[in-house]
């Protein structure tokens, strides 16, 4: 969670030098805050923590980061782990040096009480009034009992280390310093000791005793119901003498209900009730809280329709996307906007041309090549209750910053149980593109790995300003990837631009049909469109539906109530075989039982297994083309009227 450090401490940069922001005060005392973090020696070898500060050092943001330096991470000893045996002398070139602004770094020891004070005094000060990051190195630290319990230590240090473990142990030299300076005797000192031991072994005792009562109760109503039902044995598996688990008393349950499965009995019925009443209960426990349940939730944001009146204007896609930002940013002070080229240039496909002008560069800014941290940069923001639009200039480069939106944003109201928010929005463009890098659509292990963030793939611009609009009002995090082949495509600007929201999880029906339904979505959208007008041509009706969220997805199952109109199922996906569209299947088929409705095998229309090849000769021939999508609608018909439809493949 490195990366969001540096977000944490952009936000007081940003509420001191703007001054509209000081309304904020429920999230900052205008900017005067410092953003600590802390984080093991060894674990600076991780790149997020190097691109962390080379972005801090180029911000000038007042981040202070604790290094607790022990000499290893976990067993393997720090000359395997960081050039020159030291971190701080490791990024010496990385520190400031007269008017050429980088990072301040401190040096101290774990067990030298006096000159940590002094250290942390000083680092922290520089780093507020300065507003400039600031390192503290902390050597010599010890650790009593090794990484962790089931790695002991004493496998891998030296006796002599051992021992010097024990001598300058933090907690011992602390004492000997309390002493020698007067502060307490040896006497007040074990008082201390003694009385702390008993807080916490008491403290401890009461936590332990209001988690497992409640345990031990529905232990003891299961043991009930299953004597009850003359299942002593499977009962007396619960009573071991020691503490029990719920999943131990949940699977006793359920492993009675399929023993009570002949038996017609109310006591059987007893014990499906009581599972039932735990579903509910552990589902609140251990599955809750993925997304925001609040009334700001993305997915209760009422849908606003595009208006249109006859003078309005038909504009380039990126236009239309142009107007709806600044619509954003004159009517919300707390809104900023950073990526890859967004704020000189207005972004490569000119999303923001201009505004930054407009609006200022501490709104609208640039930042450097560094994916991991523009994403950590976001969530730190938005955590501090700014509202940040983080840009990844290509899907492609999304891989860049997917473990922290993965491990960290997309988790974090879950694993808080809804206790945070943090409202990023980030945005992209993908799908259709001629290059290898550049033309992507990796939505399987998107929406796989990002679970807890909303996944909008619009067809066009308006939609997408719909989407960012409805995320801006809402209180979750979303991901907009706007459709690359529709920033130079012609579309009308609504009348009510800056007021349009387009609805999460709602797919849209684009074409009436009766022979079968083609479900797609993003930029393959509009080839759809042309491939149905071709199907009509030579007597196949196909319905068109644009699911517009993939997270989530057909809220309502409106998807199945065209199956059941067509009875054939085709699904068209930019990903590659597998990816995107046999998570559509497992929707449709599966979840809203579409299964039940079809007269033909569903079948998948895909990209192929590999990159898309260079080119408007690669691009065709690796992904789904409107030939593909008829011939693929054509084979579905085959089997329905072969004389009509004749195989013409061979």
């Amino acid at each position: 969670q490195i990366p969001r450090l540096l977000g944490l401490a952009h936000a007081s940069k940003l509420y001191r030098e703007n001054k509209n922001l000081h309304q904020f005060s429920q999230f900052t005392d205008k900017g005067n805050e410092v953003a600590f973090g802390t984080i093991g020696d060894a674990s600076t070898s991780e790149g997020h923590f190097w691109e962390t500060m080379n972005a801090a050092a180029v911000t000038q943001v007042p981040l202070a980061i604790s290094i607790w330096d022990d000499g290893y991470g976990i067993s393997v000893p720090k000359k395997f782990q960081t050039v020159k045996e030291s971190i701080s002398e490791a990024l010496k070139g990385f520190e400031t040096e007269g008017d050429k602004k980088g990072i301040r770094i401190f040096k101290t020891k774990g067990w030298d009480y006096a000159h940590l004070v002094k250290t942390y005094q000083e680092a922290i000060e520089i780093c507020r009034t300065e507003q400039t990051p600031v390192l503290i190195h902390v050597e010599e630290v010890t650790q009593p009992q090794g990484h962790s319990t089931s790695g002991s230590h004493e496998r891998y240090k030296s006796k002599e280390r051992l021992t010097w473990e024990v001598d300058f142990d933090c907690i011992k030299k602390l004492r000997e310093f309390i002493i020698d300076n007067g502060i307490a005797t040896n006497e007040q000192c074990d008082a201390i000791v003694d009385e702390a031991k008993k807080s916490v072994r008491d403290q401890k005792n009461a936590a332990w005793q209001a988690f497992i009562s409640e345990i031990e109760a529905e232990r003891d109503t299961v043991t009930g119901l299953l004597n009850d039902a003359g299942l002593n044995e499977l009962s007396a598996s619960l009573n071991t003498g020691f503490a029990p688990s719920r999943k131990d008393v949940v699977s006793a349950a359920r492993k009675g209900l399929l023993q009570l499965k002949d038996s017609e009995s109310t006591k059987r019925d007893t014990i499906l009730n009581w599972l039932k009443e735990q579903k509910t209960l552990n589902g609140d426990r251990y599955n809750s809280f993925l997304h925001s349940n609040t009334p700001n939730s993305a997915t209760k944001i009422d849908a606003v329709a595009p208006e249109y009146t006859d003078d309005s204007p038909s504009l380039d896609g990126r236009e239309i996307l142009l107007n709806n930002f600044d619509n954003i940013f004159s009517s919300r002070p707390e809104a900023v906007a950073f990526g890859e080229d967004l704020g000189g240039i207005g972004g490569v496909n000119q999303g923001f041309e201009g505004l930054q002008k407009k609006h200022g560069d501490n709104r609208i800014f640039d930042v450097g090549i560094r994916e991991a941290s523009i994403m950590g940069q976001g969530i730190g923001m938005a955590l501090r209750g700014l509202r940040p639009i983080a840009e990844i200039q290509y899907l492609d480069y999304l891989l860049y910053g997917l473990q922290p939106l993965s491990d960290d944003l997309a988790s974090l109201q879950y694993r808080t149980k809804g206790g945070q928010k943090c409202p990023l929005i980030i945005r992209t463009r993908g799908h259709r593109l001629e290059g290898i890098w550049h033309a992507g659509s990796p939505m399987g292990m998107i929406i796989n790995a990002l679970r807890g963030i909303h996944i909008c793939v619009p067809r066009n611009m308006t939609q997408a300003a719909g989407f960012y609009n409805t995320l801006l009002a809402s209180d979750d995090p979303g991901l907009v990837i706007e459709p690359l082949n529709g920033y130079r495509t012609k579309e009308r600007l609504p009348a009510n631009l800056g007021e349009i929201k387009t609805p999460l999880g709602v797919p849209e029906t684009l074409i009436q049909g009766t022979d079968l339904t083609i479900v797609t979505y993003g930029s393959c959208v509009n080839l759809a469109i042309k491939a149905c007008a071709e199907l009509d041509s030579i007597g196949i009706s196909a319905e068109l539906i644009d699911v517009q969220t993939l997270l989530p997805f057909d809220l309502n199952h409106s998807i199945v109530k065209s199956i059941k109109k067509t009875n054939r199922l085709l699904v068209i996906d930019e990903d590659v075989p597998g990816g995107a569209s046999a998570y559509i299947l497992q929707k449709v088929v599966e979840e809203q039982s579409g299964y039940f409705h079809l007269d033909s095998e569903p079948k998948t229309l895909t990209a192929q297994a590999h990159r898309t090849a260079y080119g408007t000769d690669g691009d065709y021939f690796s992904k789904p083309g409107i030939e593909d999508m008829v011939e693929a609608a054509y084979k579905l018909m085959m089997e329905v009227n072969p004389s009509k439809f004749p195989d013409i493949f061979g």
